[in-house]
């Protein structure tokens, strides 16, 4: 189990670090090609389009043909679209690869976490989602590194090299056994018949809305340290220490959800996210942004393990294959990234930042009013909450 855990966990987190390359390099890419916030904004959503396009083809692929070939198609995806997005010299390049990588990610993504889950014991499902989650963040915190030593070096070296991991992570996945999928893979609409289950409903909800949170922050964030006067480093420092919190913390959000119900990180989560959203866009002091802003992406993070948990407690409800299962976390995140990062864009380029921040704040005033009608129904541990109302 061990083994399997850890591969996983080198998995999304070689993906994470390719998908949070992108914010120290805006302001770069932003002088290179002469993109607008509106393009930016553009360029950070187009990853989750792709992992959008690759959600239901990777949960087909996993149930029809077993969750180590998709892992090793997902892996195989990220490798190539990586090294072209190193290369590329015009913007239609860099959205096109962008777009390959978030097609890749959503196979890794459902192959591992479905490979994972099968293995795992019900008590613990919540601690190894946020194991395998403290893993993604690690990827978000080598991401700005790679990220700002790219903006001063050459992206095709930076790339290049971190490709090279996962042509490594594939010749391992390629060793690790594996369970066959079953001789009678499940139909397509089982997938949809699954949100009728409340548990797949909220758990939907919450990754949708850290997915969401993610996507205003990914571009709101860097653009207003850049306007106060912080590079790339520093942009990079902001996403390294706030990424590296949310790491540490993620595996105790785990166990918390398992002992204490899925909603209880939640509730605490949009507290925090409501009050920083309020205040980031009125402050124009460097350091007390800088500070706001790594307080902000660990706020906005805490949904995605309590969330992700709920969605494959409602797949083992309803029976539906854990590959199944995981595919909808694609479909959950991919557009409400897209959708954040958009408006964000947008927001930031005809009101400011203030319009982007407090879009945020109201929809997590809107989840927790929810959460606070929440019933109980099948929970993942005795005597825990299972899901928003």
């Amino acid at each position: 189990m061990r083994r399997l855990v850890t591969l996983v966990s080198a998995i999304v987190l070689l993906e994470s670090t390719f998908f949070s390359v992108l914010a120290p390099l805006l302001p770069h890419y932003e002088d290179e090609f002469g993109l607008t916030a509106s393009a930016l904004g553009v360029l950070s959503g187009v990853y989750a389009a792709g992992a959008l396009a690759g959600a239901i083809p990777s949960g087909l692929l996993a149930v029809r043909f077993g969750v180590k070939p998709t892992v090793l198609t997902g892996l195989a995806i990220i490798v190539g679209t990586s090294v072209a997005f190193g290369f590329a010299d015009t913007a239609w390049v860099l959205y096109a690869a962008r777009f390959g990588q978030g097609v890749g990610s959503a196979l890794a993504w459902t192959g591992g976490l479905a490979w994972l889950i099968a293995a795992a014991p019900g008590e613990r499902r919540g601690e190894l989602i946020g194991i395998t989650m403290g893993a993604a963040v690690a990827g978000a915190l080598l991401g700005p590194v790679l990220g700002g030593a790219a903006s001063l070096t050459s992206p095709a070296a930076a790339f290049s090299v971190v490709a090279a991991a996962g042509v490594l992570l594939a010749a391992w996945a390629w060793t690790t056994p594996a369970a066959r999928p079953a001789e009678t893979p499940q139909p397509l609409r089982a997938l949809f018949r699954a949100f009728l289950e409340r548990q797949i409903v909220s758990g939907f909800w919450l990754v949708s809305l850290a997915a969401f949170l993610l996507g205003v922050f990914s571009v709101a964030g860097p653009l207003q340290l850049d306007d106060l006067g912080w590079g790339a480093l520093g942009i990079s420092a902001a996403f390294f220490v706030s990424a590296g919190i949310e790491a540490a913390l993620n595996p105790y959000l785990g166990r918390w959800s398992d002992r204490r119900g899925r909603l209880a990180p939640v509730r605490a989560g949009l507290v925090a996210a409501i009050g920083v959203s309020l205040v980031l866009p009125w402050v124009g002091l460097r350091w007390p942004a800088l500070l706001l802003v790594i307080a902000a992406g660990v706020a906005y993070g805490i949904y995605w393990v309590p969330g992700t948990a709920l969605l494959s407690d409602g797949a083992e409800a309803t029976g539906l294959e854990q590959g199944f299962g995981f595919a909808l976390l694609n479909v959950a995140w991919a557009p409400a990234n897209a959708l954040g990062a958009g408006l964000s864009g947008v927001l930031t380029e005809t009101v400011g930042d203030a319009g982007a921040y407090l879009l945020a704040a109201g929809l997590c005033l809107v989840t927790l009013v929810a959460t606070q009608r929440a019933v109980l129904d099948r929970p993942p541990a005795p005597e825990t909450e299972s899901a928003v109302s």
